[in-house]
């Protein structure tokens, strides 16, 4: 019996000394700080004091006052003035003119020129090409020369091609 309560003891003293390990160790505070400032602030003005640091630092502001300068006014005429004077030219206009051939089918050629030529109706078409049979040539309209050439080379494509041909409109033969 008094062997178990001397292994009692032994056990309770070596607990106790591993228990003593994670007993947290209270260090006094005034060992932490190395100023004389207080930590906090008093309960009047509540919150935690602001750290000041050791190295003193200067900051300057310049501040420059604007001064008033007259202002310019600019003399207003009733006529404004031109700095260069824009001279514009007007493209120049090409006729598009149908040439005539006797093996042309009638049909084909109204249908093409309706869909190829924007403003162009079937009565006019029909015409146009009346008129190209018996002169050899008729005109189908005036554009500028990019559009013409785009609906020359359309009529070219069909199948059967479609003659025609671009004639300046100053120009009269």
């Amino acid at each position: 019996m008094m062997k178990s309560l001397f292994v009692a003891i032994a056990m309770m003293a070596h607990c106790i000394s591993f228990a003593s390990a994670f007993v947290p160790v209270r260090i006094p505070v005034s060992s932490l700080r190395s100023s004389n400032a207080p930590l906090f602030m008093s309960d009047k003005e509540g919150g935690a004091a602001i750290a000041k640091p050791k190295i003193q630092t200067k900051t300057t502001t310049v501040t420059k006052q604007k001064q008033k300068q007259k202002q310019r006014q600019r003399q207003r005429t009733s006529d404004p003035i031109n700095r260069r004077d824009e001279e514009f030219e007007d493209a120049p206009m090409y006729r598009l003119m149908l040439l005539g051939d006797e093996e042309y089918d009638v049909v084909h050629v109204v249908e093409r020129m309706c869909a190829i030529l924007e403003d162009m109706d079937e009565d006019a078409a029909s015409t146009i090409l009346n008129q190209a049979q018996i002169s050899g040539k008729a005109m189908c309209g005036k554009y500028p020369f990019e559009h013409a050439e785009m609906y020359k080379e359309q009529l070219a494509r069909s199948d059967p091609m479609i003659y025609s041909d671009l004639e300046e409109e100053n120009k009269r033969d």
